[in-house]
């Protein structure tokens, strides 16, 4: 019987419908994708005139800018989804009634003002984060975080990797992009109002600290856990496969110190493509809490690209999955 679930951080429904996984075409297998040209591709080490010159680089042996020696380079993006205000920008939002009652504006725009980095997470061709060492993994997640923090005048910082051509990926070797927005997107503000209604209601309580609790409690939907955090398939998962990464104790951001939970990060990809025989295209971000955000908790969303957006999901917002969170649980659990 096909269940409809709501998610309880976002709000956003998902009809989880296990049975159309049985219908043709409704396997789980990923072919391998082809193995990154180190020749064109310009985010490998030694490559570094490809690309523009570099905002920050983390270089243990020391070496000079836009040369070899780094771990983690960041570069402005090439071909930016945002450009940096010029002369302060303008407001923090566009309000479609800011000319008064009775004279909206129906078409209004702005300059798309912002920050559109690439931080290019490990200096060899290699188009996967599970396809890296578990030390590199955790050393790209140190500078995801050191760069939202650059950015930390942004109403929101959006960090985000997409892996595959299937999940958007427009060059092959891994690495993230970071949006520093001059506002708050609707999702995350949703999300905020949820944090702070549940504060409210519970006196003091935060959302997903007891939701975190009540699933291991549970165990129906864990993946692993370890000393930084809890891996899970969330109750009302948008895709097939989906996981959650969320830190044992609850931080609101990302940036502040403390552990960003990157070994678990790691097994999580490792186990999705043990399972599926190769590393899925997956979208991936970090949810952080938007400037001045009193009650959040920052966590790690992977969203598999197995199945594609139909009308359902396009057309009315609400997610259909194929897959059971505890089914997809169980799975990735068994997979060394």
């Amino acid at each position: 019987m096909p269940e409809l679930r709501i998610d309880p951080l976002s709000g956003l429904r998902t009809i989880v419908a296990a049975e159309r996984s049985r219908r043709p075409g409704g396997g789980w297998h990923v072919d391998p994708p082809p193995p990154v040209d180190p020749d064109t591709d310009p985010f490998r080490e030694g490559n570094e005139d490809l690309t523009p010159p570099e905002v920050f680089a983390l270089r243990p042996g020391g070496g000079a800018a836009n040369g070899p020696g780094w771990r983690v380079r960041v570069v402005p993006n090439l071909y930016p989804s945002l450009e940096p205000a010029l002369d302060g920008g303008g407001p923090a939002s566009a309000d479609p009634l800011g000319a008064g009652r009775g004279e909206p504006d129906l078409f209004p725009v702005r300059p798309a003002d912002g920050v559109n980095e690439v931080i290019v997470n490990a200096p060899e061709p290699v188009g996967f984060l599970s396809e890296l060492e578990t030390d590199q993994v955790q050393t790209a997640a140190e500078a995801w975080r050191e760069r939202m923090r650059a950015h930390a005048d942004a109403a929101f910082v959006h960090v985000s990797v997409n892996e595959g051509k299937g999940a958007g990926a427009s060059l092959p070797h891994t690495h993230a992009q970071l949006y520093a927005l001059p506002f708050v997107p609707a999702a995350v503000a949703r999300e905020r109002e949820r944090f702070t209604a549940y504060w409210d209601r519970t006196q003091g309580r935060n959302l997903l600290e007891d939701l975190l609790q009540e699933e291991v409690r549970r165990q129906e939907r864990v993946v692993a856990i370890d000393a930084e955090g809890v891996a899970l398939c969330p109750f009302a998962s948008r895709v097939p496969f989906q996981v959650q990464i969320v830190p044992r104790r609850p931080r609101a951001r990302f940036e502040d110190d403390g552990p960003v939970a990157a070994g678990l990060l790691h097994d999580v990809l490792r186990r999705l493509s043990a399972l599926l025989g190769a590393p899925p295209p997956l979208n991936l971000w970090v949810r952080t809490a938007p400037r001045g955000a009193e009650h959040f908790c920052w966590r790690i969303d992977i969203l598999p690209r197995l199945t594609q957006l139909a009308g359902l999901e396009m057309g009315t917002g609400v997610n259909l999955n194929v897959v059971a969170p505890e089914r997809a649980a169980a799975l990735l659990r068994e997979t060394a």
